[in-house]
């Protein structure tokens, strides 16, 4: 196992219940948001024969999706055990579990030991990593074709929500924390690994991003 504080914290935070409770939304709704937003620019670019890395997938949503649009081969790294455990029993149920990868830790300390993806999606996840140009450089640098992110406009609002999100986990003494990272940075990290934008959508808190090579 290779799992930071922060990550051991996610993995509480993020469990069973909240696990189940995403996959019953899934199942009843579908990809929804940004979520939705990020697959539909992904498959409107080509996904067909290509292979999947999902960092911090949850209950699978992105790969459930790219899997039915035409992605081969899949990669899920979580530091979340509950949602390692979802989205595989979903992927046997759809039946191509065979053809996918679960990984439990840290995806920055296990980076040496993750093969590089076709396509590589961090969906909601760089607001869940104190070390984003660490997160960000892997991620990057595993992306044959294409890098697609979710993560948090740096807008004061956002920040001063992410701050009262916090103070749960802070008055449980818990490790795990949300975080806001400046798009500037998030896109030069991206830009210093060969990646152009080609797929930008903003809205009130959330930006979904598609970067290529």
């Amino acid at each position: 196992m290779n799992c930071c504080p922060h990550c051991q914290g996610a993995d509480r935070f993020f469990n069973q219940r909240v696990a189940a409770a995403d996959l019953r939304h899934y199942r009843q709704h579908g990809a929804t948001g940004t979520t939705r937003q990020l697959l539909d620019a992904l498959t409107s670019a080509g996904v067909a024969g290509l292979s999947l890395l999902d960092i911090g997938g949850g209950i699978g949503v992105i790969q459930h999706e790219l899997r039915a649009a035409g992605v081969t081969e899949i990669t899920n790294v979580d530091a979340s055990r509950a949602y390692l455990k979802m989205a595989r029993g979903e992927a046997e149920r759809r039946g191509y579990a065979a053809d996918a990868r679960y990984v439990y830790g840290d995806f920055v300390a296990l980076a040496d030991e993750i093969a590089a993806a076709d396509i590589v999606t961090l969906d909601r996840v760089v607001c869940c990593y104190p070390d984003m140009a660490a997160l960000v450089h892997h991620a990057a640098a595993k992306a044959g074709r294409f890098l697609g992110l979710v993560y948090p406009r740096d807008s004061w609002w956002t920040k001063a929500g992410v701050a009262m999100l916090n103070l749960l986990p802070r008055l449980r003494g818990d490790a795990f924390r949300s975080f806001v990272h400046p798009t500037a940075a998030v896109e030069g990290v991206a830009a210093a690994n060969g990646l152009r934008r080609i797929v930008h959508h903003q809205g009130p808190v959330w930006q979904v991003v598609v970067f290529a090579r």
